[in-house]
């Protein structure tokens, strides 16, 4: 599962069946082996096998690769089970690795649009609260907790913050896959399409020329120069995209009188649902409880209802 790749070449696909990975269809198969030589079709698709380690497997390789001369050693998981999450957290906790990447349920990129890539795992504010109940017993037992980067369909600044806000003080970053690549597609297609002298008439309305319809231009072109001309649309798409998320971001840091990612914590959200309630309080330690209870908290980590309740107890 995961890791989809297309692949043009009948001895790749071969050989990297060899290695173990799933290749579809069957690059060992006289009929398709005779298929792809006859041009009947010119793509194979590799994916990975679920991985499956040990303790002793997984130090071991840490190892290697820092021998291998390594300076930071980094590890992504997806969004498997609690029992899963807890062990890879673990096992980066010992092996002392960099920076664990933790990718929620639903994912998917251009190259996977598979249902289970959609459809299939822990989401994204369930599995974060297990992350963050898991990190915090390790640190209030004084081990070593990883940076962790918290990913799955983060799109907005709304949601970074939220995700930032609700993994403090242990996730440090949000990664993002499908809307970077599909900022970079519009970009892209954009491009294209002026060259074709076909612009949609919904993007006229911004203007003729990349110039005018990507707004991050002038910056651009003020820190590169004549080089400018060689930064392809996509990429512009991209950088505009990014630099909105951005300037959300910090507008939503100043509303909360913060100056610096570091001051984003868990008071700084609430939950509004039955369904987010039952999440927070999944990672909702006793301490922080009793840290609200002698007054009134700063900003609710939980629903005004629940701080009704632990008030009158």
């Amino acid at each position: 599962i995961g890791g989809e790749v297309k692949i043009e070449s009948l001895e790749k696909a071969q050989l990297l069946k060899s290695r173990g990975y799933i290749v579809l269809p069957d690059p060992e198969n006289p009929e398709v082996v005779e298929a792809c030589q006859n041009g009947v079709f010119h793509e194979f698709e590799r994916h990975s096998r679920v991985g499956m380690v040990d303790l002793e497997g997984f130090l071991a390789r840490v190892k290697e690769l820092r021998q291998m001369g390594a300076k930071h050693v980094l590890l992504k998981t997806g969004a498997y089970r609690p029992a899963d999450l807890a062990r890879a957290i673990k096992f980066s906790s010992l092996a002392k690795i960099d920076v664990l990447t933790i990718d929620a349920a639903g994912g998917g990129t251009g190259m996977s649009p598979w249902r289970m890539m959609n459809e299939w795992g822990v989401p994204p504010v369930e599995l974060e609260s297990l992350a963050y109940q898991y990190a915090h017993r390790l640190a209030q037992k004084g081990q070593y907790v990883p940076s962790l980067v918290m990913a799955g369909g983060f799109v907005l600044e709304d949601q970074i913050f939220k995700g930032l806000a609700l993994g403090a003080p242990y996730v440090k970053a949000i990664g993002m896959a499908r809307g970077p690549l599909v900022a970079a597609m519009v970009g892209k297609t954009i491009g294209q399409k002026m060259q074709e002298g076909r612009l949609p008439s919904s993007v006229q309305k911004y203007g003729e020329s990349l110039d005018e319809i990507f707004i991050a231009s002038a910056e651009l072109k003020s820190r590169y120069g004549r080089d400018y001309k060689r930064i392809p649309a996509g990429a512009l798409g991209l950088y505009t995209y990014l630099q909105r998320v951005a300037q959300g971001l910090r507008q939503l840091m100043g509303g909360s009188v913060m100056f610096a990612l570091e001051g984003i914590d868990r008071s700084d959200i609430a939950d509004l649902t039955r369904v987010a309630h039952g999440s927070l309080l999944w990672s909702l330690s006793t301490e922080v409880i009793l840290q609200l209870l002698p007054g009134r908290p700063r900003r609710y980590l939980v629903s005004p209802t629940l701080w009704m309740r632990i008030r009158m107890r």
